[in-house]
């Protein structure tokens, strides 16, 4: 590639995100990076945010902004000289401020996906607490049921992938993730924005217009009646 590319890959939990991630970065040549393995590798290492994030994780709670910044935009950082496709980061309108600060991006894709394949995706899915990798028993299913194909080891199932949490969950997501997609959403053309004022004023014209008819046509009929009631207050007297 003959310049630096630099993607982001957003989507509601169960979307495919690192999968199509993994597979789109090989295609186009791109460094596949994953906030996930950052965190994990972090936790290996013990460092002392590592260590916050493991408390996090074991309590199934989301990592802060402040402790996924320090974590991720250093390694960030260190690959400037690659193109690369990054998932999982930035998930909230803090991290990406703080993402934009160092890197401008090229891309962002925001995946939007029925909340039915979610909820068949989340139920089938399976993981790897170690390495995070991840099953599933429908399209992706591992070579020993309940086991990883690596390293023999059990997988679990988190209990916030049941139907049950599900729907707070995406509520959740959509809640955190509308500011940053708003945030790198360009900036609409100029005659993009005319346009709509243009349809607004003529909008309001015609019912000024509509309305101002119906007031005359309203005084028309007051007058014919005033007329045809004057008519009738006369005629009976016999009077000129």
């Amino acid at each position: 590639m003959a310049r630096l590319f630099r993607t982001v890959i957003m989507g509601p939990p169960g979307s495919g995100k690192g999968t199509i991630a993994r597979r789109s970065a090989q295609s186009f040549g791109l460094q596949h990076l994953s906030s996930g393995l950052f965190l994990r590798q972090g936790v290996a290492a013990g460092t002392e945010d590592g260590a916050l994030v493991r408390s996090y994780v074991e309590r199934s709670m989301l990592v802060p902004d402040h402790i996924m910044t320090r974590l991720m935009l250093p390694r960030l950082e260190q690959m400037s000289g690659h193109s690369w496709m990054l998932d999982g980061f930035p998930r909230t309108i803090s991290q990406a401020k703080a993402l934009n600060d160092i890197c401008q991006l090229d891309l962002v894709i925001s995946l939007n996906i029925p909340y039915e394949t979610l909820r068949e995706r989340l139920s089938d899915r399976w993981i790897h607490p170690g390495s995070g990798r991840v099953y599933n028993l429908g399209f992706n299913p591992p070579q020993v049921q309940g086991q990883d194909d690596v390293s023999g080891e059990p997988l679990v199932q988190h209990a916030d992938d049941r139907a049950e949490a599900l729907v707070a969950r995406l509520r959740h997501y959509k809640d955190v993730a509308k500011p940053v997609i708003d945030l790198y959403k360009p900036p609409p053309n100029p005659e993009q924005q005319e346009q709509p004022k243009q349809e607004k004023q003529q909008q309001e014209e015609e019912e000024e217009e509509e309305e101002q008819g119906q007031v005359q046509e309203q005084v028309q009929e007051e007058d014919q009646e005033e007329e045809e009631g004057g008519g009738r207050w006369q005629n009976p007297s016999g009077r000129g």
